[in-house]
């Protein structure tokens, strides 16, 4: 046996223990990815996006009315705030709106939709009497309220569209008539082309526009056959190529795509050039809150239609990508809403909301691009106007209606836990049931989403 120098016996040294592979470590991004697709799964996703993107869209758009109306306020001898105060009464009266439409159950809804047709259509016709409607840059959309305070019909035009055809195709859904494509057009496209017949008496396009876009969205959800969606496209599209060439006013804005300057010969393109002015001066984080130069009256219509370019000149990029990112969230969840329930006149319902705040902001920001037309719409929830912020808010108020009747959304909400509120029973605390209108499911499980 061996020994060491020091006449001592060797230590016996323990065998090594082999050493475990360590798991592979999960790609970040596609951890991320696998978590944003769990919480959009959630049943109560769609409400929170909906409710939460619109009213962050609303606080914003109040904060940006009132940079944006400041200047215009005074340059009218009226106070700085004039103008941020009625958008504000108007957010207050819409946020009451909201709240009702988004408890009324859909029956009552179903049951609102002729009324608010027959009341659209007699404000409508009602403008055009002498005497009462009022005309605003050229058209005569506006009924006076008194005071300050004007109406513009046609925007409960688009309400009324929405909820009527949601239900006129839900009721011939029901009876299998959807089958035949007259039951597809008729009443649909004549009632439609009557509000839109309304609508163009007073010259306003760009609210005609939208309402085109609804009538294509709800034959579009109701599985329209492609020759038939194209011959209605094309009428459309015929009757807009004759309105756009005998109007010169409409001939002057199309010809300001892409303008540069403000004078290309004899069409005055100010406005457009001013907003891409705007956009362009703001840079990645914009020039502040309150310091655009355009609003100091070289941009016309700053506070209503032309507000992105100013939100883009004081919050630059990431303000403007802010915003598109609220619209294109509050788009998402309400196309889940109208794909997730059976009900036919919420999937229609839904849909034509969608399409309408969709399509509105589209126009507004692509006027403002310089990539469409200036169509004279205001941006939804965001630019100035009572008079379509309250049908909006309305709207906003349906999809979250819609959004809590999903069968998995009313049992997560049923099964939902109050955080606080406890009360001492015994000496012990046991949590406090709430009375709340909510139903717990028979015989439910909790899914643990919230």
């Amino acid at each position: 046996m061996s020994s060491s120098r020091t006449g001592r016996p060797p230590v016996q040294r323990a065998a090594r223990r082999p050493v475990a592979p360590r798991p592979p470590r999960d790609n970040p991004l596609r951890t991320l990815v696998t978590r944003a697709r769990r919480a959009w799964d959630r049943p109560l996703t769609a409400y929170y996006v909906v409710l939460g993107g619109s009213l962050l869209i609303t606080v914003l758009g109040l904060v940006m009315v009132y940079s944006a109306s400041q200047i215009t306020a005074l340059q009218m001898s009226l106070s700085g705030s004039y103008f941020f105060r009625k958008q504000l009464l108007a957010a207050v009266i819409g946020a009451v709106l909201l709240l009702v439409a988004s408890r009324m159950p859909v029956k009552l809804h179903r049951a609102l939709a002729y009324p608010i047709l027959a009341g659209a259509v007699f404000l409508m016709a009602l403008v055009q009497v002498p005497g009462i409607g009022v005309a605003v840059n050229g058209n005569q959309n506006w009924l006076a309220l008194g005071g300050s305070f004007q109406l513009q019909p046609s925007e409960f035009g688009k309400l009324a569209l929405v909820l009527w055809g949601a239900d006129l195709l839900a009721r011939k859904q029901d009876k299998r008539l959807l089958t035949q494509w007259k039951h597809m057009l008729v009443p649909l496209v004549p009632a439609a082309f009557m509000l839109l017949g309304l609508i163009m008496l007073g010259g306003d396009m760009g609210t005609a526009i939208i309402l085109t876009a609804i009538l294509f969205g709800l034959l579009w959800l109701v599985g329209a056959p492609t020759r038939l969606f194209a011959g209605v496209l094309a009428v459309a599209a015929l009757l807009g190529a004759i309105l756009i060439r005998t109007s010169e006013n409409r001939m002057a804005r199309l010809a300001c795509l892409g303008a540069t300057e403000p004078q290309t010969g004899p069409v005055d393109c100010w406005q457009a050039v001013h907003g891409i002015y705007a956009l362009a001066s703001g840079g990645i984080f914009g020039s502040g809150l309150g310091a655009s130069l355009e609003k100091w009256g070289e941009l016309p219509e700053a506070h209503t239609d032309f507000i992105f370019a100013v939100t883009g000149e004081e919050l630059g990029l990431a303000g403007t990508l802010s915003v598109l990112a609220l619209f294109a969230a509050l788009g998402y969840a309400g196309i889940r809403v109208a794909g997730r329930t059976e009900d036919p006149f919420v999937r229609y319902a839904a849909g034509g909301v969608t399409t309408w705040i969709t399509a509105q902001a589209v126009i507004n920001i692509g006027a403002v691009l310089g990539l469409l037309p200036i169509a004279g719409v205001p941006l939804p929830l965001f630019s100035y106007g009572g008079s379509a912020l309250l049908p909006t808010m309305f709207a906003i108020g349906l999809l979250i209606a819609f959004a809590r009747e999903d069968p998995a959304a009313r049992m997560a909400l049923a099964m939902r836990q109050p955080r606080f509120g406890r009360k001492r029973i015994g000496g012990s605390q046991r949590p406090r049931r709430w009375n709340t209108m909510r139903r717990r499911a028979p015989g439910a499980r909790s899914s643990g989403e919230r």
